[in-house]
């Protein structure tokens, strides 16, 4: 079974962080809400306290499959402070672990110098915090073991693609479904 962590911090965007561990959740795999805060409370941007599964300091890169990052602010810019996520994401990908980042967290992927001759996309007005980047307008970009998405309206592709990669397109697809992403009214 694949293990994910997912980096929580205070002010990060609640639909983007949640929406994945829902979905993940949901499809049976082991995911992790890790705080990044030294707490297992951790209080999104739009001041919903959320509890963590670990604290940080517990997260060896080695342990995972993927890593993802939530957008939001001022949640992004704990993340790019944070020399030990750093560290995780840097192994982590240099492991050919999958990397993924939402929002504006594309941007601490950019920083660390991840996205250096990958196609990436982000939260419109971040391109230029992807370093090296070539800049895309889809919803997902997945460019070998690094993933990125726009914005908590991609939520749902993103948490899919994960799923997808993790697992089969089907199964993503499945669950898709039975959320009621493509409803029709009759």
């Amino acid at each position: 079974m694949s293990k994910v962590f997912i980096f929580f911090a205070d002010g990060l965007e609640e639909i983007e962080g949640l929406t994945v561990v829902d979905m993940m959740r949901r499809a049976g795999i082991d995911i992790s809400i890790v705080s990044m805060n030294g707490t297992l409370k951790i209080t999104g941007s739009h001041n919903i306290e959320i509890g963590a599964d670990m604290l940080l300091k517990d997260v060896r890169s080695q342990d995972g499959d993927m890593f993802v990052l939530p957008g939001g602010l001022p949640g992004t810019n704990h993340l790019a402070d944070s020399p030990e996520l750093a560290h995780i994401l840097t192994e982590a990908n240099a492991a050919g672990k999958y990397v993924a980042a939402i929002c504006a967290a594309p941007s601490v992927l950019g920083g660390l110098g991840l996205l250096s001759g990958k196609n990436a996309t982000c939260y419109p007005g971040f391109e230029d915090r992807l370093s090296g980047a070539n800049c895309c307008t889809s919803n997902v970009v997945v460019d070998g073991n690094i993933i990125t998405s726009r914005g908590m309206g991609t939520a749902i592709d993103f948490s899919a693609q994960l799923i997808a990669l993790l697992t089969d397109a089907q199964k993503a697809h499945t669950l898709k479904q039975s959320i009621m992403f493509n409803y029709q009214p009759m």
